[in-house]
């Protein structure tokens, strides 16, 4: 992140969409009233923003009858929360409490405007030792006190269509790519695809990027941290996300307009496309109209043979945190709301309804976390998933390589042929917005 950069105009723009905090004091009331408000500005993780404040609402009421504390939640969409969340440590002013991707928590840890979760306010919120190791791995730099807790753990999976598989006479998901592109290009005919990608959105791509590029034994950072975006093998890691649009032509070109989050997946669920690289979604899924019979939960496939140096890696430690912000005028308030949000009754609640994983151990003995895809994903989580980059410049290095590859969709979705050649100049001119 790059606070000293921001002018005002980035809270302005802020203020215009979100109002009620974006420039405003943090909070609404004094940590010594009796029944203070906070404001918590949620990540959107269901099938729309209207969706999670359907999902929060009955939490936030209770939380509100067991404390007094009343909350205003406000959902932000994944296309801005990240600029949104560094206009508010630039101002100092934003909300108590707020999602965090965990790939940005050692950035955001940066700004020092997050409370640190030291060992005494770890005890506040219950302990350090009920959450999972490889969840509260994600939460800040190394050596240093976490920036925020975890609250929903998710991994990526290939998610594919039974009934269509069946139906073309594929007996089971790809194992390697090879496989997966002959099994999308049976399943591409008729407007209908094989592959739905959410080709406009930054997370997204650079997380399918950072795996790949581990697949082809790359990395976007050195060991001391300094940027390397435009190697060989990351060049050759993005080529294959083009491709997939471009050459192998079984994803659909307008897929680069994909941006909110939620379109490829509902291209999946509403019977579009025969698959797509995920997280946890069951319960999104389910609130599409999906049939639970007909989805299929995979690893990502694996080259084969391995390139040189390359890891078998399926997905990031993905997952959303909880931090305060430090300045909150209602600090013990909202550490409050933070060990309500990962108490267990709370984690079974949430995690099942949007289909993701708990956070802490005791949640995992609700049999609804006794799925076959709920042990899919705990099974890539722990054998098969890499942490992304946890240096400073994580939050930039998304930004930049997320929208060089956004650029590049575009490209090929109006017919222009991107080369490794153009891709190597995109990570090039992305790794000297880095100063790199």
């Amino acid at each position: 992140m790059r606070p000293t950069k921001l002018s005002t105009l980035a809270c302005a723009a802020m203020l215009a969409a979100v109002p009620l905090a974006a420039c405003g004091s943090s909070g609404s009331n004094s940590s010594s009233s009796a029944h203070p408000t906070l404001t918590y500005w949620a990540s959107n993780q269901g099938t729309s923003l209207q969706d999670d404040q359907q999902v929060l609402a009955p939490q936030i009421a209770k939380f509100t009858k067991q404390t007094g504390i009343k909350v205003k939640v406000q959902v932000i969409p994944w296309t801005t929360l990240l600029n949104q969340i560094t206009a508010a440590t630039v101002s100092g002013k934003g909300p108590d409490v707020l999602n965090i991707g965990n790939t940005w928590s050692a950035s955001l840890q940066a700004t020092g405007a997050f409370l640190p979760f030291t060992s005494s306010v770890m005890n506040q919120i219950g302990g350090s030792s009920r959450f999972l190791a490889g969840s509260l791995s994600a939460t800040g730099a190394v050596g240093k006190p976490p920036t925020a807790v975890p609250l929903y753990s998710t991994a990526y999976g290939l998610y594919y269509n039974k009934a269509e598989f069946a139906a073309a006479g594929i007996s089971g998901p790809p194992v390697t790519w090879a496989e997966f592109v002959a099994d999308a290009k049976k399943l591409t005919k008729n407007g209908h695809y094989g592959l739905t990608l959410e080709a406009g959105q930054i997370p997204e791509n650079v997380h399918l990027a950072f795996e790949l590029s581990q697949q082809q034994g790359g990395s976007f950072f050195d060991s001391a941290g300094k940027p390397t975006f435009d190697t060989p093998q990351n060049v050759a890691a993005i080529k294959q996300m083009i491709d997939f649009m471009q050459a192998d032509k079984i994803a659909n070109p307008g897929d680069a307009q994909y941006s909110k989050g939620t379109e490829a997946l509902t291209d999946y669920a509403t019977g579009k496309a025969a698959m797509v690289f995920w997280q946890t979604a069951s319960g999104s899924l389910a609130k599409l109209g999906m049939k639970a019979s007909n989805i299929g939960v995979a690893p990502l496939p694996l080259p084969s043979p391995m390139p040189s140096g390359g890891k078998k890696v399926t997905s990031m430690v993905a997952g959303i945190n909880i931090a305060i912000m430090k300045d909150s005028k209602n600090l013990s308030a909202a550490e409050k709301f933070v060990k309500f949000m990962t108490s267990t009754p709370e984690q079974e609640s949430l995690n099942h309804t949007y289909g993701s994983l708990p956070t802490v151990q005791a949640a995992y003995s609700d049999p609804a976390f006794n799925t076959p895809a709920v042990h899919t994903f705990r099974s890539i989580l722990s054998t098969t998933a890499a942490p992304m980059p946890a240096v400073a410049a994580e939050s930039q290095f998304e930004t930049a390589v997320g929208t060089a590859i956004i650029h590049l969709y575009s490209s090929a979705a109006t017919g222009k042929t991107v080369t490794s050649s153009m891709i190597g100049q995109a990570l090039s001119q992305a790794q000297q917005q880095l100063g790199g």
